[in-house]
């Protein structure tokens, strides 16, 4: 079975599970696994893992298949090993920069904010996924357009840091594909776009 539908269907599970607590075990529980700012400044480096294996509720449908269709397509081109790599490093990467900006400016009620998902990771492959389209326009064009539906919501009023750690994934992951492009040479392509011969 694909690696992302066993993590997608555990984490959904996961989410169920949360909602039968009673709601004070349920907040004490999502705050244990967040990557929140005091949660990291007291050293509990554990919840880089816990907070991508946790959500607050359960993940719509689309959101659910957009994440299984991604993390499947990335273990097709490039193996289980080197999604879960991704997708770990840009959780664990695109989480630590945020709480790196957040650190010294953050108020009370976002030091201690349930940051919980798999968004990040998601965005991390989803970039890192560009490398996979043909050279040329369509790979920029992608990457661009990736780039710009996600720095939306950063230069809006009313942003959070999460949206600001949305941008951190996908460029991570972006960088990540931009490195593959360099090391593979003109080899490298799974998604075939173009008429054959």
């Amino acid at each position: 079975m694909p690696l992302g539908v066993v993590y997608a269907a555990g984490v959904q599970l996961g989410a169920h599970a949360l909602e039968r607590l009673d709601p004070e075990k349920r907040d004490r529980l999502l705050r244990r696994c967040s990557t929140n700012v005091d949660n990291l400044d007291a050293g509990r480096w554990g919840t880089l893992l816990s907070s991508a294996l946790t959500v607050e509720e359960p993940m719509p449908l689309p959101y659910a298949l957009l994440l299984v269709a991604v993390l499947g397509y990335a273990e097709y081109a490039y193996g289980a090993w080197w999604t879960a790599a991704v997708f770990l490093f840009g959780h664990a990467a695109a989480t630590l920069l945020v709480y790196g900006a957040l650190r010294d400016r953050a108020d009370r009620e976002t030091r201690r904010a349930v940051d919980v998902g798999t968004s990040y990771g998601l965005g991390a492959v989803l970039g890192a996924l560009t490398s996979a389209l043909p050279r040329g326009r369509v790979r920029f064009a992608a990457r661009a357009g990736l780039l710009a539906l996600v720095a939306r919501p950063v230069v809006r009023r009313g942003r959070t840091f999460t949206d600001a750690g949305h941008l951190v994934a996908l460029g991570l992951g972006i960088g990540l594909s931009l490195a593959v492009d360099c090391l593979s040479g003109t080899n490298r392509q799974k998604i075939g776009l173009e008429h054959p011969v």
